[in-house]
């Protein structure tokens, strides 16, 4: 499965070697760019110990490396608004 917006992901040196040291990445997009079968390029922000973004980046993993620390929270449905009733409106008499 492909991560998703709002996805907090630990990308380790499984996922690709330049990740020695591990970091913890919150997802944008996966970017539709094209690559090796298995691997993907990932836009977003690389977060500190507090969980606040420090540096924005585009990352090339391979899809099985990553693992997941948080899933993005699921979309609001849609409020639908109910049709507006038209407003009766008077005549003004100029005169």
């Amino acid at each position: 499965m492909l991560p998703r917006s709002g996805d907090v992901l630990h990308v380790t040196r499984a996922a690709s070697v330049q990740f020695l040291r591990p970091i913890t990445f919150r997802v944008i997009r996966v970017l539709d760019w094209p690559t090796y079968d298995g691997w993907l390029w990932i836009e977003g922000y690389e977060l500190n110990a507090s969980g606040d973004a420090v540096n924005r980046r585009s990352i090339f993993v391979q899809r099985l490396g990553l693992e997941q620390l948080q899933a993005a929270p699921q979309p609001r449905p849609h409020a639908v608004r109910a049709p507006r009733r038209p407003v009766a409106r008077t005549p003004i008499r100029v005169g």
